[in-house]
């Protein structure tokens, strides 16, 4: 049980420190250094200035659950926290009451309003962390800014030092940890010198490409941590005193079956159309080139990619059909006996 129940902490990512007491500190707010960063501005001299963002076990659950909720609907919400150096520390996050679709979420006046009014209300129970960024989700296809987001964060960063956010709630569920980004516009007339590229590679489904290549060199991303604080590590005990045997008895086979069909159907078109690019490149003599062998090194990486995901399903689950499989049969045979 209580490798299980490692398991469910470690569900968060593969590297969530449990901090000291005293490393609870992460939680005080300082008013005036605060406001001393935000005086100086230092983002506003290098576009680069922040790397590093660490969210608190109990704000990265908000986030997930809110995500998961949405089904294939993206979902948007705040995230509170401060800045420390050239990082930055979200203690807590909340939901936002918008409509969103498959495709996109915008905040509403009525949204915006709820903000004003949970700040209000967090202030006046001497909780004085700022709203650092918001969070939305990208419901199976990945962890990126699309035009729309670009637009949001921009359009945000007029109140700096503001984060995005991005969870993926189905290839969460899939691949057994959090999949998350976080990311930072440049500034309009900025440009980047060479190539901004993820060091973690990204399925994209085919319908998105597009979006996803047309804006990549507007943003950067951040390297995200996680930590607990000694009351998240009471408040995920008490979790997992409610809801293990659910978490044990799931299986990401079953619970994301929509989604393992969408990734197969997806993957069986980038097939077609490199096979197709093979063929018109060889009629037409060009036996070279980096594009088609590029395509189908994509092609080849997300199908690893896809079996490797289905093969920890599948191993899960006859895992726990050996442990647990004869527990029924053996307690049917104790009480006859």
């Amino acid at each position: 049980m209580s490798a299980a129940q490692k398991a469910w902490g470690k569900f968060f990512h593969n590297a969530v420190k449990l901090v000291d007491p005293h490393r609870d500190a992460l939680y005080s707010y300082d008013v005036a250094e605060q406001k001393a960063i935000t005086d100086d501005q230092p983002w506003r001299r290098d576009p680069h200035h922040f790397k590093h963002v660490r969210i608190s076990a109990v704000a990265l659950l908000k986030m997930v659950m809110h995500a998961r909720s949405g089904g294939s609907l993206e979902v948007m919400g705040l995230m509170q926290g401060k800045i420390a150096g050239d990082t930055f520390i979200v203690t807590d996050a909340f939901r936002l009451p918008v409509e969103g679709t498959e495709t996109r979420v915008n905040a509403s006046d009525e949204a915006n309003e709820y903000v004003i009014q949970y700040l209000q209300s967090s202030r006046d129970n001497n909780r004085l962390d700022n709203a650092v960024g918001w969070y939305h989700s990208h419901p199976g296809y990945g962890c990126w800014l699309s035009g729309i987001d670009v637009a949001t964060q921009m359009a945000q960063q007029f109140q700096d030092p503001f984060l995005a956010v991005v969870v993926d709630p189905d290839r969460t569920i899939s691949a057994g940890k959090v999949e998350i980004g976080a990311f930072r516009t440049y500034p309009k007339d900025y440009k980047p010198l060479g190539s901004q590229e993820d060091d973690e590679y990204q399925t994209i489904p085919l319908a998105k490409i597009e979006d996803f290549g047309a804006h990549a060199s507007q943003y950067y991303s951040l390297e995200v941590s996680h930590y607990k604080s000694t009351l998240d590590a009471h408040l995920l005990e008490l979790l997992w005193n409610k809801y293990w045997v659910s978490t044990l008895s799931q299986s990401p086979l079953f619970t994301n079956r929509e989604y393992s069909s969408k990734q197969m159907l997806d993957l069986s078109q980038k097939i077609r159309n490199a096979e197709k690019s093979i063929q018109a490149n060889s009629r037409g003599g060009q036996m070279g080139g980096r594009g088609k062998h590029g395509q189908m090194d994509k092609v080849i990486r997300d199908s690893n990619k896809i079996a490797g995901e289905e093969i920890t399903g599948l191993l899960a689950g006859e895992i726990k059909a050996k442990l647990f499989g004869g527990v029924g049969a053996a307690a049917r045979g104790e009480s006859a006996a």
